[in-house]
């Protein structure tokens, strides 16, 4: 009887520690990514620092800044939807700073009906976030260009568009205030499944037990 269970009682024990180290991994990982999205949130309500002169797409990542200047250029619109104020567009533009640096600036909100409003003019002082966004795939419209509607914040080809550096300044407040509305910058966009996947290989484990004892309860039993 002992040579007819040794086989599924092997593999019962390799599939579940290996499917309890999958979830425990996960279990890591989770505290790995908590900690980073803790450190996110701390970045992003820091006080502002001066625009740096040389800015890095990674260890400037939401980096909070405040910069002095006034809006350029055409204004460009991606369409978007919120929960707090329905459908609506970002509104994009140009933004020259008082030291001669031309950057793309994301003013905030507009409602449909509220597109076309008069952008302040004048010198404003804008304190933000710095962000390098990633919103497009091969499944993004190109910008409609009867509208001049876009579908997502293509910060390389906006920059183009803008004649400006591809480095994009998200608004938290405009002095003096914009007709737009801020939109936050937070951490909802960045996905933390790690729980889940967890509990998933966890739940598998105690599958692939219970099945395990089963093919060992049946195979005794015959041999009963």
């Amino acid at each position: 009887m002992l040579r007819r269970i040794f086989f599924p009682l092997l593999m019962g024990v390799v599939g579940c520690s290996v499917l309890i180290a999958l979830g425990v991994w996960q279990v890591q990982r989770l505290a790995w990514k908590t900690e980073i999205l803790d450190q996110i949130t701390a970045t992003i309500v820091a006080p502002p620092v001066p625009l740096p002169d040389d800015a890095d797409p990674v260890a400037d990542e939401y980096l909070p800044v405040v910069a002095t200047g006034h809006v350029t250029g055409q204004t460009l619109s991606v369409l978007v939807s919120t929960a707090e104020n329905g459908a609506g567009y970002r509104t994009i533009t140009g933004f020259r700073t008082d030291d001669g640096r031309d950057i793309v600036l994301d003013l905030g909100f507009l409602s449909l009906d509220d597109r076309g409003t008069a952008l302040p003019t004048g010198d404003l002082t804008v304190t933000g976030n710095l962000l390098w966004p990633d919103e497009t795939d091969s499944w993004t419209p190109a910008p409609d260009e009867k509208t001049g509607i876009w579908f997502a914040r293509d910060l390389p080809a906006m920059a183009a568009v803008l004649d400006a550096q591809p480095l994009l300044l998200v608004a938290r407040r405009i002095d003096p205030a914009s007709p737009t509305v801020p939109m936050p910058v937070g951490i909802q966009g960045i996905p933390n499944d790690h729980l889940g996947y967890a509990i998933t290989w966890f739940m598998l484990a105690i599958g692939w037990a219970l099945m395990t004892g089963l093919l060992i309860y049946r195979t005794t039993r015959k041999d009963a």
